[in-house]
């Protein structure tokens, strides 16, 4: 039987653990559906006549009117640095860039498209909170509720989690820096998705499936940019990796 060799047996336990976290999270997001918590935790916020947060300055202009703007500010930074790369995207190459960019770009494709698709209201529309829609399930497919659809996923929280395939791009050569960018994907969006769900515009499945959804979407397009880096290398091969010691796995 042929040994296997460390630098080999590195990429089938990064698979092999991605699956599992993947999985992991799909099961809990399955089991807080089963649980029905999404409107006993809306009841925290929301009355019989609405949320009284729903204009709130800071919620209104600085998480959602600004976060977007900053948000989409940033998906044209790494855009631009694919080629006029900064900071720690000059650690990392071009392919590396390239995937970076666009598993941002089809993170928020994947939850618009959905979302648009989606015949789920929000919160706020609900007649239990003052609207005038009955709840149906987001696993109700195709069922009309009376409002205006459109509210699953959470497209507000992606502005945050789309930018979680960030992780699998810097992860070889930086990381380090590949914790870190995780780490702030995920808070980035749970702030606005907690932010969107105090103002009642989603319950809070409608923001754990956009995270999982950004996740999975940064994975996949990172098994595809693998496969074709083998079949297409690229010359640009810029500063080595950290040290092992460092590696995420």
């Amino acid at each position: 039987m042929p040994s296997t060799s460390p630098a080999s047996a590195a990429p089938f336990h990064s698979l092999r653990t991605t699956l599992a976290w993947t999985i992991a999270s799909l099961a809990c997001l399955l089991a807080w559906d089963a649980l029905g918590q999404d409107r006993a935790l809306a009841h925290a916020f929301g009355t019989a006549t609405g949320f009284p947060m729903r204009e709130q300055w800071f919620f209104v202009q600085v998480l959602h009117e600004g976060a977007r703007r900053v948000g989409w500010l940033v998906v044209l930074l790494l855009a631009l640095g694919v080629w006029w790369p900064m900071g720690v995207l000059k650690r990392i190459d071009m392919g590396e860039r390239l995937q970076l960019a666009i598993s941002a770009l089809l993170a928020l494709g994947v939850v618009s498209i959905l979302k648009n698709l989606s015949a789920t209201s929000c919160p706020w529309d609900l007649a239990e909170f003052g609207g005038v829609a009955r709840y149906a399930s987001h696993w109700a497919l195709g069922v009309i509720d009376g409002g205006g659809g459109r509210c699953f996923p959470a497209g507000h929280a992606s502005a945050g989690f789309a930018f979680l395939g960030g992780y699998f791009a810097l992860r070889r050569r930086q990381p380090r820096a590949a914790r870190l960018w995780l780490a702030g994907s995920l808070i980035a969006g749970f702030i606005l998705g907690g932010a969107q769900q105090v103002r009642g515009a989603h319950f809070m499945s409608h923001t754990l499936w956009t995270g999982w959804l950004c996740w999975t979407t940064g994975w996949l397009c990172d098994l595809a940019a693998t496969a074709l880096r083998r079949r297409f290398p690229l010359a640009d091969s810029p500063l080595p990796p950290e040290s092992p010691s460092h590696a995420v796995h």
